[in-house]
């Protein structure tokens, strides 16, 4: 038997040193084990490369938005101004007939034009604003009274926005200028006294009908109001329902209805939070509308199911080690929350309370179902003041046909894009400041 048995393997190790066993083939041959190796890395290679295929994709769509609204919004932080010289008439001056002094002014300046049509089309030069500019002046020196100066006073939108493309282009192109018009401006520019300055009025003045005037600081104050009064709301009751229903809730059927409620909440659209606050804000409680407080009592609405869920999540990742430990030393239930889980779970916590903010400043629809849409040209003072937020503002300019509310739309735009970047690169600097690895 046991040499029958040393034939056998004697047999088998020729045969395998022959390469003839159908079992040593299929296991051991090189030859499929090459193939499948080469098609699992083929299958890798081509992965990575639409995976580096779509990022590619994304960026040049992100570069190509961030592109547009960058070449759109860069001259609008110029304004065009036009060099008159200003007789400032005492008789002129008694009547607040400012805008005749800036109109004998044009007449001055080109005592060519004499009919209707042309001092029609020479006065649109000028912004409607430029008699303001005057009044401003005179009263801050009243020296100016009797005397004649040269001033520099705000172009019209039209005339600053063909003075910033190019004079050879066609004027239909460019808007309402005509052939006239061209020439006066060309005759301007070549005796330097149009220019252009840093429009400062973007950031100072509020609202206006004349594109070269409207600016967005109403707008700005706005947005900070509501996000006050929506983070004054929305962060206390927020963390104290999640530490609430994290920390001490029974588990029981009550508190899963809860849950589920706060989850379905957090993906309502956010007009429905609009309907609300308007059936229950304006028309139960009688509160002001189109006002700050409004905005962001309705904005706390929106927000609040984020940091709820925000909160739980930042809990749930703290070890129970923590917990245990400070109980095991005779800390309470109430001390182990607010002395060691929640003072861990802070980082986390502020940086879901910090991205809620950053959505609720850029929200439109539920604003203006509570009549946030209105045309506000005053700085609003108080919380019940009426207001607009800088969303809402792009949302205004951009119905407006006129090629100088399109700019200050694209300005907006990017306006608000630096105040979204920042607040999240705020929560990004919180989160790795801050952040405990476990």
């Amino acid at each position: 038997m046991i040499r029958l048995f040393e034939r056998r393997i004697n047999i088998a190790v020729q045969r395998v040193k022959k390469k003839k066993s159908p079992f040593i083939y299929k296991s051991y041959s090189k030859k499929p084990k090459h193939r499948w190796l080469r098609k699992r890395k083929a299958q890798e290679r081509r992965f990575k490369r639409a995976g580096m295929l779509a990022i590619l994709i994304s960026s040049l769509f992100l570069t190509s938005l961030a592109w547009n609204v960058f070449s759109g919004a860069r001259s609008a932080f110029t304004e065009a101004q036009i060099k008159l010289s200003i007789d400032f008439q005492a008789d002129l001056v008694e009547k607040k007939a400012y805008r005749k002094i800036v109109q004998n002014a044009l007449l001055d300046l080109f005592p060519e034009v004499n009919s209707r049509k042309d001092k029609k089309h020479l006065f649109a030069l000028i912004s409607r604003n430029a008699p303001h500019v005057l009044r401003d002046s005179l009263e801050k020196d009243p020296t100016l009274l009797g005397t004649q100066q040269d001033i520099w006073l705000p172009a019209s939108s039209s005339t600053s926005i063909f003075y910033k493309k190019s004079l050879t282009e066609n004027a239909k192109r460019i808007g309402k200028i005509t052939v006239t018009q061209v020439a006066w401006i060309t005759q301007l520019t070549q005796t330097k006294q149009l220019r252009l300055r840093f429009n400062f009025s973007f950031f100072t003045n509020g609202d206006s009908r004349e594109a070269e005037h409207a600016g967005i600081l109403v707008s700005t104050i706005g947005s900070l109001l509501s996000i006050l009064v929506c983070v004054a709301m929305a962060f206390p009751l927020g963390v104290a329902t999640a530490i609430y229903l994290e920390e001490f809730a029974p588990k029981n059927w009550f508190t899963d209805f809860i849950e589920i409620n706060i989850n379905n909440l957090a993906a309502v659209p956010s007009i429905i939070f609009g309907l609300l606050g308007l059936s229950i804000y304006l028309n139960l409680f009688g509160l002001p509308r189109s006002s700050s407080l409004v905005g962001g009592m309705v904005l706390s609405l929106l927000v609040l199911p984020v940091i709820v869920i925000a909160t739980r999540n930042a809990l749930r990742a703290v070890p129970p080690s923590i917990r245990n430990a400070a109980a095991a030393l005779g800390a309470t239930p109430t001390q182990v929350v607010f002395h060691h889980t929640l003072i861990y779970a802070l980082p986390g916590i502020m940086t879901g309370v910090i991205l809620s903010i950053a959505r609720a400043f850029g929200e439109t629809a539920p604003l203006l179902m509570i009549g946030m849409v209105a045309f506000i040209a005053d700085v609003p003072k108080t919380f019940s003041d009426p207001a607009t937020t800088l969303p809402v503002q792009v949302y205004l300019w951009a119905n407006n046909p006129e090629l100088g509310f399109v700019e200050k739309t694209a300005a907006a735009i990017l306006v608000l894009l630096t105040f979204m970047v920042l607040i999240n690169l705020l929560a990004v600097y919180i989160r790795r400041r801050f952040e405990i690895k476990w």
